[in-house]
């Protein structure tokens, strides 16, 4: 039995919780506010096929530094996880490294949408939680670019009471304006070519789609002030629409290129401070439904290179939840806010069943992000250095106890 005396609740309370195990431990939570485990619905830990970035012996102690016990992984691997077969071969393979890692980890996969494999989709059905739709190239090569295709999946997710989660950037126009950008071209350029509209423009899409076929739609990594409006337009419609957002689209901006270089170059890009504004009243306002860190590693040698070469996205779960809670401390969320990001909402939109995992939290230490503490394979951060205050020290997984100093 694991016992915690006097923990303190989210509520304000103080009570002494337990957990069935088969350790034996009574711990002093005097100091400590207990939170349910966390969900995080985005990450890329990378297996199979870039294990040299990331796999699940790493991302696993990473997830739980964190205060995670629950990650949906995306399929763009090599190969990308688009048959039953391959999705099959992928579970065998995070299963044998999480027994390796003796982490029992909680996940749930998504299937690779692509348009010459549509009849895998049935297959799978009841192994997924959902469709990942990448409406413009990103890390990988799965894209739907075409209309024909993403009326199919929309239509194909409908039947099966299948969700669709969209990286939501237009293919044709991301295409054309990166005509319009070829010269003297920094990393900065990023947010210039991927831009409000490119988001913009699938977002209305994503949601027209679902407005036909009544299919539930989750909108990753939302960014843009613009996109919000949009959103909140379709929750006020009724429409199944549902929204995340990511903690470097509300930790950075485009004022961040100057000093990170590469390493803030992210899909789809970091955007203004008045988007970062815009983000935390949509939390507020119950407009963004979820946090998903988009724990996406590469090695620092592969960030290191010139705009074009330099791969998307940045490792983020292991900071994800202090960054949360500094921002409590600031007055910008709630603890309530954030235990609805990361726990209540997953649970509902994914319709998860309940674990009795919890996360123990420093509320008050204040600790820089040392990137030789982290547990991420890539061994780097773009909040490296910032001072965070609120940070995990117990974490029960499964019964099982893990404890962070």
């Amino acid at each position: 039995m694991l016992t915690f005396k006097n923990a303190l609740l989210p509520n304000g309370t103080r009570h002494t919780l337990t957990v069935a195990s088969a350790e034996d431990h009574i711990i002093d939570a005097n100091a400590l506010t207990a939170l349910p485990g966390l969900i995080d619905p985005h990450v890329h830990f990378r297996t199979p096929g870039l294990e040299h970035k990331e796999n699940w012996c790493s991302a696993a102690l990473a997830a739980i530094r964190g205060g995670y016990t629950t990650v949906f992984d995306m399929p763009n691997t090599i190969p990308p996880t688009m048959t039953a077969e391959l999705l099959a071969d992928k579970k065998r393979l995070i299963d044998s490294q999480l027994q390796q890692a003796d982490i029992p980890l909680h996940y749930q996969l998504f299937f690779g949408a692509d348009k010459n494999h549509f009849s895998e989709i049935h297959k799978v059905k009841d192994q997924v939680i959902g469709i990942k739709v990448f409406m413009g190239c990103s890390t990988g090569n799965l894209v739907i670019d075409d209309d024909e295709s993403l009326h199919a999946i929309f239509a194909i997710a409908a039947s099966l009471d299948l969700l669709v989660a969209v990286h939501a950037e237009d293919e044709q126009l991301l295409k054309a304006r990166k005509q319009q950008f070829t010269a003297n071209l920094t990393y900065a350029s990023h947010s210039h070519i991927r831009n409000t509209e490119v988001a913009v423009r699938a977002v209305e899409k994503a949601i027209a789609l679902t407005r036909i076929y009544g299919t539930k739609l989750y909108i990753l990594h939302t960014s843009t002030a613009a996109e919000l409006a949009l959103i909140h337009a379709a929750k006020q419609a009724g429409l199944p629409v549902f929204a995340e957002t990511t903690p470097h689209h509300l930790f950075l901006d485009t004022d961040n290129y100057a000093a990170l270089g590469g390493k803030a170059v992210v899909n789809p890009p970091l955007r203004t401070q008045t988007d970062r504004d815009a983000l935390f009243a949509a939390i507020r306002d119950g407009v963004i439904d979820t946090i998903g860190s988009d724990h996406a590693p590469h090695t620092i040698d592969e960030k290191s290179q010139a705009y074009g070469s330099c791969p998307s996205g940045m490792p983020g779960i292991e900071t994800t939840l202090p960054l949360l809670l500094t921002a409590c401390h600031a007055g910008l969320l709630t603890l309530t806010d954030v235990i609805r990001l990361t726990h209540d909402n997953p649970q509902k939109i994914f319709n998860l069943t309940p674990h009795e995992d919890l996360v123990f939290v420093d509320t008050h230490t204040l600790r820089s992000v040392d990137e030789l503490q982290l547990a991420t394979k890539c061994r780097w951060s773009a909040f490296a250095g910032r001072e965070l205050r609120g940070w995990p020290v117990y974490v029960v997984l499964a019964g099982k106890l893990y404890h962070f100093s």
